[in-house]
This record gives structure tokens, C-alpha cells and sequence, in this order.
């Protein structure tokens, strides 16, 4: 009986993780309430307090449950590749911008941050795993540049600084414009296509 309660504890936590990930969406998480999500699971305000203190524990832990795309370098690009950098780097840069459509929790989750809150007071430490997460994703941009120089893939005199600025740039913007008009294109579909123009410059 304890083993099924725990069970039923942990599936009741899972939906309503779900639930206000569909409606911070949909009405954004300012204008949200506990009322609100309480509602569309069906349950009551008091089995959401048992899982979480306020609003704010609930959306950082519904942040914490989705691997964002930038994340995804961290483990696509962990390990240098003397042989071909700039390979693994544009496999890595791939998976991003394939997880961004692909992966529906992770896009829910990312246009929520990007277009559905505001990241003050109790939000706040979100916008912190935020700035860690893409000065961790740069870094790794920058030295896989690096890495791409002294192998010969690009010249040597390439600012690699600034390249890996240009690079996470594009590949966020990528994110965000396709993001606000999803039924335009396939961003898994064209991703490939949309980092070699970036990266034939950087060869040049």
C-alpha cells in the first residue's frame, strides 16, 4: 500500500507538471494561478501545495524537468575531438536546433522563458540557470574553435571569440525567430543546411 501511495504521489507530481506547462503557455505564468492549474488537472490547490510551497517552486521545478536546447551541448559536445572539431561542434549545434522542434517538452518549456514570463523576484533564479547555461554553451563553442584552428579547419587568424559570439547568436536566433512562426518551416529539416552557410564563412 505504501509503495502505491508513493506511486500515486509521484504520477499526481508528473501531471501537474504537464498541466502548467500547458497553461504558463497558454496564459503566461504572471497571469496564472494555482487556481488555474488546480483546475485543468483536476485536482485540489491543497494536493499542489503538497508537492510544492507557491507557484514559483512549481515553475522551477517544471524548468528543471526539461533538458532546454543549448543544455544539449553540454553532453553532445562534452568531449574535445582533435580529429575534427568543427564536426562535432555542427553535430552538437544539429541536436540543438533538431531538439528545439522535436522534443515538445523542451519546446513548451522554451517559449515559455522566452515569451511568457518575467524573470523577477521569485523567478529570478531561473534567469540565473539561464546565464549559466549559455556562458557554459559559448565556452564550449570557443574552444571547439580552437581546437578547429589548430587542426586546419579554419585560418589561423580567426577571432574565436568572437566567432563562438556569432555562432551561439545564430543559433539562438535560429530558435527564437523560428519559435514565433513554427508552421513557417521545419527547423529539424533545414538545420543542417542553415549551419553550414554559417560555418563555410568561418572556413573562408
Amino acid at each position: 500500500m505504501a509503495r502505491r501511495t508513493k506511486e500515486e504521489a509521484q504520477a499526481t507530481r508528473t501531471q501537474l507538471l504537464d498541466t502548467a506547462e500547458v497553461v504558463f503557455r497558454e496564459k503566461g505564468v504572471s497571469r496564472t494561478t494555482l487556481a488555474d492549474i488546480a483546475s485543468a488537472a483536476g485536482v485540489t490547490r491543497g494536493a499542489i501545495y503538497w508537492h510544492f510551497e507557491n507557484k514559483a517552486d512549481l515553475f522551477v521545478a517544471m524548468c528543471d524537468r526539461a533538458t532546454l536546447p543549448l543544455e544539449t551541448l553540454f553532453a553532445s559536445v562534452a568531449a574535445p575531438d582533435l580529429d575534427d572539431p568543427l564536426a562535432k561542434l555542427r553535430e552538437g549545434c544539429l541536436e540543438v536546433l533538431r531538439q528545439a522542434e522535436e522534443d515538445q517538452r523542451c519546446r513548451r518549456v522554451f517559449e515559455i522563458l522566452n515569451f511568457k514570463c518575467e524573470f523577477v523576484d521569485d523567478l529570478a533564479p531561473t534567469m540565473l540557470r539561464r546565464k549559466e547555461c549559455r556562458q557554459g554553451a559559448k565556452a564550449i563553442i570557443e574552444r571547439n574553435l580552437q581546437l578547429a584552428i589548430e587542426c586546419g579547419q579554419i585560418p589561423s587568424g580567426t577571432d574565436v571569440k568572437r566567432a563562438a559570439i556569432g555562432l551561439f547568436s545564430y543559433v539562438d536566433g535560429l530558435i527564437v525567430n523560428w519559435s514565433m512562426e513554427p508552421d513557417s518551416y521545419s527547423l529539424a529539416e533545414q538545420a543542417g543546411a542553415l549551419l553550414d552557410i554559417f560555418l563555410a564563412g568561418l572556413r573562408k
